[in-house]
């Protein structure tokens, strides 16, 4: 069952073109719009971080309790600009952004003998 999970998330654009450095960019590959947004894994007791890893779609600390205090909790963060010194312990998770298409009604005039064919404006 794993096997079919795997061989299906293979078939979606991992949009391997998208910079790491760039906030929001076009997919060269698929044409869809990506935001690269950076998360990292703090220790929910001490607050330290851990180094994180993404699993089944989801932002996890690598191990499974906390090096500092030991707690199994943890709190996921999302950070708006990654640094150097963060750069060890983030992940990175490429969205893709739906567009939002509002509807627009347009109304057009008949042509008359004395008026070409025009859009009329909307109040």
């Amino acid at each position: 069952m794993n096997l079919l999970k795997f061989f299906q998330n293979r078939k979606k654009c991992q949009h391997p073109k998208v910079l790491p450095s760039e906030d929001i960019s076009y997919c060269p590959d698929c044409g869809e719009l990506i935001e690269n947004r950076w998360y990292i894994t703090r220790c929910k007791c001490c607050g330290v971080k851990l180094k994180a890893i993404i699993k089944d779609g989801e932002v996890i600390p690598e191990e499974k309790f906390c090096h500092n205090c030991g707690e199994k909790e943890y709190i996921i963060e999302q950070v708006p600009k990654i640094n150097f010194i963060d750069i060890n312990y983030a992940v990175l998770v490429k969205t893709v952004i739906e567009a939002n298409v509002e509807e627009i009604t347009q109304s057009w005039l008949d042509r008359t003998e004395k008026e070409n064919l025009r859009l009329l404006t909307q109040t």
